[in-house]
Formats: structure tokens, sequence, C-alpha cells
């Protein structure tokens, strides 16, 4: 009978570059949309942890982390590596999760609204979608959208 692995007692690997290359060019395109909207914060990075049980698959669950090697919610899923639309939707939403429950704070928020974003599809691809009924830009160009005049951390000339 398997041993129970105490997830308490488990330290994540951090994920070296190229283990996981479509995950990576995601998380590249989630980090710019990090770098974008909280740029004192440091890029997101993957780590990975076993199965949860000795007798389970032997691959590992990877996670959405902060640079501390913290993180919230599930693992990325089996099988989100297998396209580059569906590693954008799955890392960006594991993102997500992790910046908005780790530091306690909405994130992406729309400049126009400071609403929460949510992701959506559109066009076959992920999008940050304001819950005032607008999209506000596709996952990884939000440092490509202009704020409002006027609006808090509006850019002066």
């Amino acid at each position: 009978m398997g041993r129970m692995n105490d997830p308490f007692d488990v330290t994540p690997r951090p994920v070296e570059p190229g283990e996981y290359p479509v995950w990576d060019e995601a998380l590249a395109l989630v980090n710019g949309d990090l770098a974008a909207t909280l740029p004192e914060r440091a890029p997101l990075r993957l780590v990975a942890l076993p199965g949860w049980e000795e007798d389970e698959d032997p691959h590992e669950h990877v996670h959405v982390a902060l640079p501390d090697g913290t993180w919230w919610g599930n693992h990325l899923p089996d099988g989100s590596d297998a396209d580059p639309v569906s590693a954008l939707f799955a890392v960006a939403g594991a993102a997500q999760d992790t910046v908005s429950e780790r530091l306690w704070q909405a994130w992406p928020v729309c400049t126009e609204h400071t609403f929460g974003m949510h992701l959506r599809e559109e066009d076959e691809r992920p999008v940050w979608w304001c819950p005032q009924d607008h999209v506000r830009a596709p996952v990884g160009a939000l440092g490509t959208v202009q704020r409002p005049p006027g609006s808090r951390g509006a850019r002066r000339a």
C-alpha cells in the first residue's frame, strides 16, 4: 500500500527553462501582463511537485508560483501544454489565482473601470475581459493598452 506524501512537507522544485517549453512561452506572455500592471512585482515562475501518492503516475504537478515558490490553486492541467492556446489559458488562470490569493488583491484590474478582470475566449484565444462587458486586451498584451486620460496611474508626457 502506498504512503501518502505530506503536502506540507514537500518543497517545490523550480522548473528549469526548457523543461516545459509551451508553458514557458505562455508564462512569458503572462509575465508581460504582470510587469505592465504590477511593475513592482518580480516575474512569476513554474514550480513542480511530485504526485501526492507514491503509486500515482510518476509525473509531476506543475504550478504557477510567486518568486518565493508559493502558489495557490490546482496544478496546470495535464495536456494543457499540447498547444499554445491551451497553455496560455491554463497558465493565465493559474497565475491569476496565485496573484489574487497569495497577494490578496484582484489581478489584473481594468484600468478604465477598476474591476478585476477574468479570462474569456474570443476568436479562439484567451483575453482579459472586464465585467463592464468589454475585452480589455488579449492575454500577454496588457502592456499595449493605453490608460484613459486622467485615470489613476496614467502616464504623463
